[in-house]
């Protein structure tokens, strides 16, 4: 069995876990992002002090073992309507918020919902801590909040956390551990580096000489990757963690329809594409999308899992032992 770690949060790391749940011979375990505080989550952050659960209510559901013949994936994601009381809240949040007070912890509720879905895998806050994601902007713009960083017209310079953030240290082993540790996929400055700039974080991620693989987003995402090439994602993962943290970066390869494109250009999104051909890590193009009922771009959750599991065969000829320190400041940018 290989031990197998996904990094991120958001919708995008739900698709893949609703393939990569299917797979035999991996122990698979998702280290999600607590940084969310737009929406329902953000208003139970205010009210309860406690970490995003959001994303983790997404990506349960996803990993549910029974989710296409169980109602309850559908509830945990129900959103009431209206602005004022339960209003605008997901069924999932109120019900996270009850079972942290009931089992007496945040993780005793990750479980308890996880053991009524009979999720396939394991699920772990990155952090526990009530933690505030900040960014600066290129014209030296400060943002705070994570739900504010993509709603300016401003290029990101770098995310960061104003206090000290205590890992989990449950998602701190399970990076220890890791035969395969994957990027995203997801949001890359909102869902993907707020993990990896986590006290402890990066440092268990360079100790571990597993092979490490970015799935790159196939489209931009306006005001966070306006411009933005496949390397450009890459630069940005290793300015964030250290420099050669990608071994290997997926990148799409099926075509778009052209009525999907023009459906994304009117909100300023287009395809990533790389822009060279010689990279310090190895480039894989496969065909990882598909068009929904609404002309959205999704990633096919079956074409994820093949991937991976093609990356899963060659885990035994990946790596050669080599001992390493802690970063150096040179090493990893702050």
């Amino acid at each position: 069995m290989k031990n197998v770690v996904l990094i991120g949060g958001g919708t995008g790391l739900s698709a893949m876990m609703q393939g990569l749940k299917e797979l035999d011979d991996i122990n698979l375990t998702a280290i999600i992002s607590v940084a969310d505080d737009g929406g329902s989550t953000g208003r139970l952050r205010d009210n309860y002090d406690m970490p995003a659960m959001g994303d983790i209510r997404h990506v349960l559901c996803a990993m549910a073992a029974d989710r296409d013949d169980s109602i309850f994936p559908d509830l945990m994601n129900y959103r009431f309507s209206g602005d004022e009381d339960v209003g605008g809240h997901q069924l999932g949040n109120l019900i996270f918020t009850a079972l942290t007070d009931i089992t007496g912890s945040f993780m005793g509720a990750v479980q308890a919902i996880g053991k009524v879905l009979k999720v396939r895998g394991e699920i772990l806050p990155v952090s526990l801590d009530n933690a505030i994601l900040y960014a600066l902007m290129a014209d030296g713009t400060l943002v705070r909040g994570e739900k504010n960083i993509p709603s300016l017209n401003n290029s990101i310079e770098k995310v960061f956390y104003q206090q000290k953030v205590q890992p989990y240290s449950k998602a701190v082993k399970a990076i220890e551990e890791a035969d395969l540790i994957i990027y995203g996929i997801g949001s890359l400055y909102t869902s993907i580096i707020p993990n990896l700039i986590v006290d402890g974080i990066s440092q268990a991620i360079y100790n571990n000489l597993c092979p490490k693989v970015y799935f790159c987003n196939a489209m931009s995402q306006p005001g966070e990757t306006d411009g933005f090439s496949m390397e450009d994602h890459v630069s940005a993962l290793e300015k964030h963690l250290y420099k050669n943290a990608v071994d290997c970066c997926i990148l799409n390869s099926r075509p778009i329809p052209e009525e999907t494109l023009q459906l994304y250009e009117k909100s300023t999104g287009y395809p990533i594409n790389a822009l060279s051909e010689t990279h310090t890590y190895q480039v894989w193009k496969r065909p990882l999308i598909l068009i929904d009922e609404k002309g959205k771009i999704r990633h096919d959750p079956m074409a994820v899992a093949d991937v991976v599991e093609e990356l899963v065969k060659q885990l035994s000829d990946s790596v050669k032992p080599v001992i390493k320190t802690d970063l150096q400041a040179s090493e990893i940018s702050q």
